[in-house]
């Protein structure tokens, strides 16, 4: 994102906000299970209400993406970022997954990230 640690924690400033808010448990094979699909439906649009001033939001992964934009294929929407800006902008999470990711997609550090800072700096102007 290209923002200093203050400006990452200034809750003013960004909001990290789960899909579920409920904590899913965990997989057989390692790691968190997906969203509960229960959970954000009670609470989601209250909290948005309260947040009238959002100039960015940031889809991490295929859960956010596809709960925002429908079904797709996370790494097109990655792909086709600026199909959605200024106001939206997907991303792969962030896990131990995403290293493979990176690597058998070059772009996304050289095209998308360099965006992506430019569209942060752009909404915390």
């Amino acid at each position: 994102m290209g923002v200093s640690d203050d400006t990452f924690y200034d809750a003013r400033q960004i909001a990290i906000i789960p899909m579920g808010l409920c904590y899913p448990g965990r997989l057989l094979g390692g790691g968190d299970a997906p969203p509960r699909a229960e959970c954000a439906p009670l609470w989601r649009d209250r909290l948005l209400a309260h947040m009238p001033d959002l100039r960015l939001t940031l889809l991490v992964g295929t859960h956010a993406q596809s709960d925002a934009l429908g079904r797709g294929k996370m790494t097109e929407r990655v792909m086709r970022f600026r199909d959605h800006l200024p106001t939206i902008f997907p991303l792969p999470h962030p896990s131990w997954r995403s290293r493979h990711w990176t690597a058998v997609n070059p772009w996304f550090e050289a095209d998308v990230l360099p965006a992506l800072r430019s569209a942060v700096r752009c909404a915390l102007v």
